[in-house]
């Protein structure tokens, strides 16, 4: 089905490009009116003559009286009402349509670049981010046709692996993979590093053992894959309890553009785009300087013949596009690689691995902060764990459930705080513009009232509690929407707007907008349900309230899938 913005739209760009080819009407939904086309002052400029004369010829090409109302208002706006009618037949489809309006896009092949944890190292809330956004903008191009190829591009290369494979050999294989096994990744990290840091002869053998690992040495292969393999079991747990779809396969970590390197050092000297600088090979792309207004380079190769990211990212950039066919490249990292990637995107573009057509995105993030709005911390001052912080909000879920008295078995119970333990953490994180950074408050966040995800979970629980106590005494076939009172009609409006979110949230990365229209739509349904008694209306009111709820549930279970959160059927 055609959403309604789609066609009012399709309406409104005939009418306004009779006027001027091409014009936009610049249509949005309104405070003032169901939705208001701005775009007249726009064409009154071009023009050059009176707004309001302009809104009133637009009006004379404007066939949309099956749709809307329209009137002109202000200094030329063109304010829409929509048509009871026509309402009325935009929900009926939606109970009949599982995508609930959203439409399929032309498809595409979208590379998601997210979540990037550290090899021997545990995730921590740093990774939060990150692993959160980018699993809901792979949730949200994945539903609407495209084709997402997600990268999870772990730290698994790269010096400090000498003194971790030397550390793995001083204890032996059984007893590290013993402590391995159960998870303490750090503890493991902080003995290598101790070790590495008294003693001399163990820092040699480090050394050694580093040159022997990137030589290719069979022996110090099979025992770096020891180290990888039991830190991809940890971050496949990890994931798990977060509800993230990322999976082993979509593990690509360093080491897998190592043999690639060489390549791109040679390209981009031959493409005459690489300059030697104090022994090092760097990139000096157009229009990047330091503060003293010099160029600023980009190292590819390091004075020690060796590679850093920028190296790395630029062969995994040219493999996604030239190996993999990628339309579209998203890179989910923290905003102060902001310089980084804009310079790697550069270096590709000048190098003629990034057609014109091929867009690239740092899909940047703000930082998490504690309540002295400081990165979040422990009280030790080291980084807090995403394992520990699930756990906690768990467990305040759980003593939240108790204190609600809601009837759940034990099993139930322990269930369901995981689910609203995890809804809570990544609500928090994507209904706050992902630039922005925000402060962690676990407390705010397992509220059941506000702009939370337990009251998201808690409006869907409610309304299937509603269709429940309705048993089979109602059937959603051929119901009349009158939308007589005020709340249906506003609840009514709602609903019709979840292919626009969608389609927002898409096209700026940006899954808060998302969130924005289905806490909305939440809040419009508590007052719908407030104003307007379901089960005990008479028929056929009741039968079109109960419609109202069902297309509600429907529309929060799928709007939450898109973001990773489930929703519950009962809380």
């Amino acid at each position: 089905m055609a959403s309604t913005y789609a066609q009012l739209h399709e309406r409104l760009a005939a009418a306004f490009g009779a006027l001027v080819p091409g014009a936009d009407p610049a249509l949005r939904v309104s405070d003032h009116a169901d939705y208001q086309a701005n775009g007249v002052m726009g064409l009154a400029k071009q023009l050059g003559r009176n707004p309001r004369e302009v809104a009133t010829e637009v009006l004379g090409h404007l066939d949309i009286d099956d749709l809307a109302e329209v009137q002109v208002a202000g200094p030329g706006f063109l304010n829409l009402r929509l048509r009871a009618t026509f309402v009325a037949a935009q929900l009926g489809q939606l109970a009949e349509d599982e995508r609930l309006g959203v439409a399929r896009d032309v498809p595409r092949r979208v590379v998601i670049d997210y979540s990037a944890p550290n090899v021997a190292k545990e995730m921590h809330v740093g990774h939060l981010r990150s692993t959160v956004i980018g699993d809901a903008l792979a949730r949200l191009h994945r539903f609407v046709g495209h084709e997402v190829i997600a990268r999870n591009h772990v730290g698994d290369w790269g010096t400090p692996f000498g003194m971790l494979i030397e550390h793995l050999v001083d204890l032996g294989e059984d007893r590290a993979l013993a402590s391995l096994s159960i998870g303490d990744l750090d503890g493991f990290y902080r003995e290598a590093r101790a070790a590495f840091d008294r003693s001399e002869e163990f820092r040699e053998r480090s050394r050694l053992r580093v040159v022997a690992l990137q030589g290719g040495d069979e022996e110090t292969r099979r025992l770096w894959r020891i180290l990888v393999e039991q830190s991809m079991l940890y971050f496949s747990q990890v994931y798990d309890l977060l509800g993230v779809t990322l999976t082993r396969e979509d593990v690509v970590g360093e080491s897998a553009y190592n043999e690639l390197l060489g390549d791109v050092v040679a390209d981009l000297s031959a493409a005459g785009l690489l300059v030697e600088s104090d022994g090092a090979l760097c990139a000096f792309p157009a229009g990047f300087v330091n503060r003293e207004g010099e160029p600023l380079p980009l190292i590819v190769q390091k004075r020690d013949e060796g590679y850093g990211y920028a190296a790395t990212d630029l062969a995994a950039l040219r493999q996604r596009v030239g190996e993999l066919g990628a339309a579209e490249l998203l890179y989910v990292v923290g905003a102060p690689q902001a310089q980084h990637f804009d310079m790697v995107f550069a270096v590709a573009r000048a190098a003629g691995w990034l057609d014109e057509d091929v867009r690239c995105e740092h899909v940047a993030f703000g930082s998490i902060l504690g309540a002295d709005r400081k990165m979040l911390r422990t009280r030790a001052g080291s980084s807090v764990k995403l394992v520990g912080l699930l756990q906690e909000a768990t467990a305040r879920a759980d003593a939240a459930l108790r204190e609600r008295d809601a009837q759940l078995s034990d099993e139930q119970r322990v269930e369901l705080s995981l689910v609203i333990a995890r809804g809570a953490i990544k609500w928090a994180d994507l209904s706050t513009e992902r630039q922005r950074d925000y402060v962690f408050d676990l407390e705010r966040m397992l509220s059941f009232e506000g702009d939370t995800g337990p009251y998201l979970q808690y409006a869907h629980a409610r309304q299937r509690s509603i269709l429940r106590r309705a048993e089979d005494s109602w059937s959603s076939q051929d119901v009349a929407f009158a939308l007589v009172e005020p709340a249906e009609r506003d609840l009514a409006l709602g609903l019709l707007g979840l292919p626009e979110a969608v389609a927002s949230a898409i096209g700026a990365s940006q899954p808060h907008r998302l969130c924005t229209y289905l806490f909305d739509l939440a809040q419009r349904f508590t007052a719908f349900y407030e104003a307007c008694p379901v089960l005990g209306a008479p028929a056929p009111t009741r039968d079109e309230r109960l419609a109202l709820c069902e297309i509600s549930a429907c529309t929060l279970a799928l709007g939450l899938s898109l973001l990773g959160i489930e929703a519950p059927e009962r809380m």
